[in-house]
């Protein structure tokens, strides 16, 4: 297998308040610390990062970029207007020759190295895998504010990044679910009748998309 792995690193940061992947976390930008597992995974053998058109030539020439890209192939590819956009993008300049593609949030900065080997080595037997973890709270449907019905608890599981994919079910995917909004990869994978296999995760690999959110992340990472 060769795997490429792209980090969609293009959202205007809406519920944040600002677009957080560029904002400094300790030392370096965030996107940095969500791209650091890739860049030591030996599967791993080019890393996409999708950027927003005016972060380009500023993500090209900064000095952090340049440091990391030194030990790995790193390509800047501009993002477009929404996740699917720019994930596509992302993947449409991946290697001809790679024939797996593992996508990771840039606002997720405390993933495991070992999330990334098991799901690549889930798509030998599996059309993807995802990082997911069970759900401790009980989820409820709702209408106009209203319940509807309450979900299964031991059912549920929250999905994380990485997601991992065979390209060419996700690149088919993409071109079936053409019309639908996704908030993630494995929404149009499982919708295309794709089997996506679930790897367990931690509620460390958490995604940042609030201010206590980045409090916490700050706490982490001082803690180190």
């Amino acid at each position: 297998m060769r795997v490429s792995a792209i980090i969609p690193a293009a959202g205007l940061g809406a519920r944040f308040g600002e677009i957080k992947q560029f904002k400094i976390l300790n030392d370096r930008p965030l996107w940095a610390y969500a791209i650091a597992p890739f860049i030591k995974s030996k599967l791993i053998n080019e890393i996409i990062l999708v950027v927003p058109r005016t972060y380009v030539n500023r993500i090209k020439s900064s000095k952090i970029f340049n440091v990391l890209s030194v030990d790995k192939n790193i390509k800047i590819v501009e993002g477009g207007s929404t996740r699917r956009d720019s994930v596509l993008r992302g993947v449409l300049e991946t290697k001809k020759s790679n024939n797996i593609v593992c996508i990771h949030d840039a606002a997720r900065p405390f993933i495991k190295e070992s999330f990334i080997s098991e799901t690549v080595r889930s798509c030998i037997d599996f059309d993807g895998a995802i990082v997911a973890i069970p759900s401790t709270d009980t989820i409820k449907i709702i209408n106009n504010e209203v319940v509807i019905k309450s979900l299964d608890r031991e059912t549920v599981w929250r999905a994380q990044t990485p997601q991992t994919f065979q390209k060419d079910k996700l690149l088919n995917s993409f071109n079936i679910q053409s019309k639908i909004k996704i908030t993630d990869e494995s929404t149009m994978m499982e919708l295309s009748g794709y089997s996506i296999k679930i790897i367990k995760g931690t509620p460390e690999n958490f995604k940042i998309t609030s201010r206590l959110d980045w409090e916490l992340a700050k706490t982490k990472v001082s803690d180190k």
